[in-house]
């Protein structure tokens, strides 16, 4: 009898949350404790930030983590939550598609049951997407690896026309087809929140749409009502975040007082959400 994944009723517990209307809702996190607090604040799942996840690293964005480190992280954060939890892993911490298929092997034993996958390029001087023919084979690798797991991962295949102002709707939704004929499960489009431009990928996209909102864009209840599945922060939680620490930091070194630091969170508190696990 071939035995059960530990991860498939996760997975299949995930994949259930992508519904057109209803939208999961997913404020990013980066680390254990972040992935705890976003969990304890009634989050169905986690899903972490590359950005976030790189900062807290101490590296730059933009694919120049490493596999291993980003691994390391994602770990961290399944181990920390009971839900299930989705890792940006950036383009895939690999250069050929094989590689792809490793680094979503090393998702799934990290005890993540979804990925993103982008399709922008960060090399000096390269195109700012890398081709609609090279971005499906790395897909259809990474769907590849989660088979052979028998995991049914959730890959969301991200599309970076709009954040790169390398395309509209038109391009989108070629890219997004090929992607999703290649094993994508869902598309992620960030930087496109202009209600008639959503409401056109909603209904032009065979698959659960993802979109990334912050200050500025529809309300959840807009965004569910254009039919929108999946609704993320990217690294606008971390943004927050950092930007407390610099307002307090700069507060205490020129004024010597403590203003932002009120309202923070009680020692015990941050303490029992990671021993609850």
């Amino acid at each position: 009898m071939t035995r059960q994944h530990p991860l498939l009723e996760s997975a299949l517990a995930f994949r259930a949350l992508h519904e057109p209307g209803r939208p999961l809702v997913l404020p990013n996190a980066w680390d254990a404790v972040t992935a705890a607090l976003v969990q304890d604040a009634g989050a169905a799942a986690v899903a972490t930030t590359s950005a976030g996840l790189a900062w807290a690293l101490g590296a730059a964005d933009g694919d120049r983590l490493g596999r291993e480190r980003a691994l390391a992280a994602v770990a961290r954060v399944a181990a920390a939550v009971r839900v299930p939890v989705s890792a940006d892993i950036e383009g895939g911490h690999a250069e050929d598609a094989a590689g792809v298929g490793d680094t979503v092997a090393g998702v799934i034993d990290a005890g993540a049951v979804g990925v993103n996958i982008e399709d922008g390029r960060y090399e000096p001087d390269a195109e700012p997407l890398r081709t609609v023919a090279e971005q499906a084979e790395r897909i259809a690798a990474a769907r590849a690896a989660a088979d052979r797991a028998g995991v049914p991962l959730f890959v969301n295949a991200r599309i970076d026309t709009f954040l790169r102002g390398a395309g509209g709707v038109g391009p989108t939704l070629e890219r997004a087809a090929a992607f999703l004929a290649a094993g994508a499960d869902g598309i992620f489009v960030p930087g496109a929140v202009e209600p008639g431009t959503v409401k056109a990928l909603v209904a032009g996209i065979d698959g659960p749409l993802n979109v990334m909102a912050g200050p500025g864009a529809p309300s959840v209840p807009e965004l569910a009502a254009l039919g929108v599945a999946r609704i993320s922060t990217g690294a606008g939680l971390a943004q927050a975040a950092h930007a407390l620490v610099h307002r307090a930091a700069r507060e205490l070194l020129r004024e010597g007082t403590y203003g932002p630091l009120a309202g923070g969170l009680d020692h015990a508190e941050l303490n029992a959400l990671l021993t609850r696990v």
